[in-house]
């Protein structure tokens, strides 16, 4: 249901006012027709996009301390098939499932589909994060302000961090900071990869900083702002906004954010623009609007880096998209229907796990077929699941990105 003019006059004021309901319902946190989606049509203000400043290059060189890439033209080249690092391959594997009306998170058996454990942190859990070494789960607990950091080893929380408004959590490709986008505080908040310290605020002038992806050479992130409609470019090494643009769409509402492999464009989903915008992250050009489904949510890479799984969480679909043709080949719908929101692919690359947001329940999918394996019944609000571990050699945050 669209919100009257009413309620576009309201949210417009609550947003001027910075009223804090505004980050609590990040990302779709409460009822469908509640205050995200009443804040996703707020009226888009005609803005020109801001002039982009180049990021600081030595000799045209990755960022420096990144690992170098497997791939030059695959930025996911070490994410193939149970190419575990030495770091997790005895880890067991696990589906982790931060529950935000419930404080918890589902512990699931990816082979038996039940749930092994119920682990209690702070309040609104949001989503659970590799760390850049791949030794710690750090559940996002937003209304808490806390970190809890999860041992994926024995499957044992440790003590909670205290780290204010942490909505979601990155990692630099150097692996030397932690960003948190503090989308209440309207800050990107820098941050030791290991104590969680603050070490650099860079506050943002856009509403709603949630999700982010790195550039091929790491040498700046694009960052989408929920709220108010629009997309960030922020210079690694410098942790400087040096680019700013609202979307193309009255009442965007951007959500996950995707790299190519080849690291030449950047995938954008927009539950409220119903698709993906595609965007080119050296020159932060207009973008182009690539219809998938109603709700667009979650951007997720095949293991062969051929496709990408696209989650439209208002309509229970999930969008195949391919790279190298560059068009949706498929859509698989959800039996019964569904709500599929966050997730990631499972280490052999077999199933497509997903949360079911509004539904109290995750998906499993084959990748293959598209078929649905499985629902699990998990807490309430289940959102940003980390399937774990998976392959790479080091996590560049959110539920899992890997290089």
């Amino acid at each position: 249901m669209r919100p009257t003019p009413m309620k576009r006059h309201l949210v417009k004021s609550a947003l001027i006012a910075g009223a804090a309901f505004v980050a609590l319902a990040a990302c779709g946190t409460g009822s469908k027709d509640g205050a995200n989606e009443a804040l996703g049509t707020k009226a888009a203000v005609p803005a020109p996009v801001k002039p982009v400043q180049k990021p600081v290059r030595k000799q045209d060189q990755g960022l420096p301390g990144m690992p170098p890439l497997l791939d030059p033209k695959d930025v996911y080249a070490a994410d193939r098939p149970n190419r575990l690092s030495p770091v997790v391959k005895d880890f067991p594997s696990r589906v982790y499932v931060p529950n935000t009306e419930s404080d918890t998170v589902s512990v699931i058996d990816p082979t038996t589909y039940e749930i092994v454990e119920t682990i209690h942190v702070g309040r609104q859990p949001q989503h659970v994060v590799p760390s850049w070494d791949l030794k710690t789960l750090w559940v996002n607990n937003n209304r808490g302000h806390t970190l809890t950091p999860i041992d994926p080893r024995t499957g044992k929380a440790g003590k909670p961090v205290d780290v204010h408004d942490p909505y979601n959590l990155y990692f630099t490709p150097d692996g030397k900071y932690a960003v948190v986008m503090a989308s209440l505080d309207r800050e990107l908040v820098f941050r030791d990869p290991h104590t969680m310290e603050r070490v650099k605020t860079v506050p943002v002038s856009c509403y709603g900083v949630n999700h982010a992806d790195f550039s091929l050479d790491g040498r700046y992130f694009i960052v989408s702002c929920e709220f108010s409609g629009e997309l960030l470019k922020v210079d690694t090494e410098r942790m400087t906004v040096i680019g700013q643009q609202k979307l193309p769409f009255d009442g965007a509402m951007p959500q996950d954010v995707k790299v190519s492999p080849e690291g030449k464009r950047f995938y954008v989903a927009d539950m409220m623009a119903d698709g993906m915008w595609v965007l080119d992250g050296d020159t932060f050009g207009r973008p182009t609007l690539l219809p998938t489904g109603k709700g667009t949510h979650g951007l997720y890479v095949s293991r062969d880096s051929r496709e990408m799984y696209v989650s439209n969480r208002g309509e229970g679909t999930v969008s195949v998209f391919d790279f190298t043709q560059n068009r949706l080949t498929k859509k698989w719908q959800l039996p019964h229907g569904g709500s599929p929101d966050m997730g990631g692919v499972s280490a052999d690359g077999k199933v497509l796990w997903l949360s079911g947001r509004y539904n109290s329940e995750v998906y499993a999918i084959d990748t293959r077929t598209g078929a649905q394996l499985a629902r699990v019944k998990v807490g309430s609000g289940p959102h940003g699941l980390a399937v774990y571990p998976q392959p790479g050699r080091y996590s560049l945050g959110h539920t899992g990105i890997f290089r």
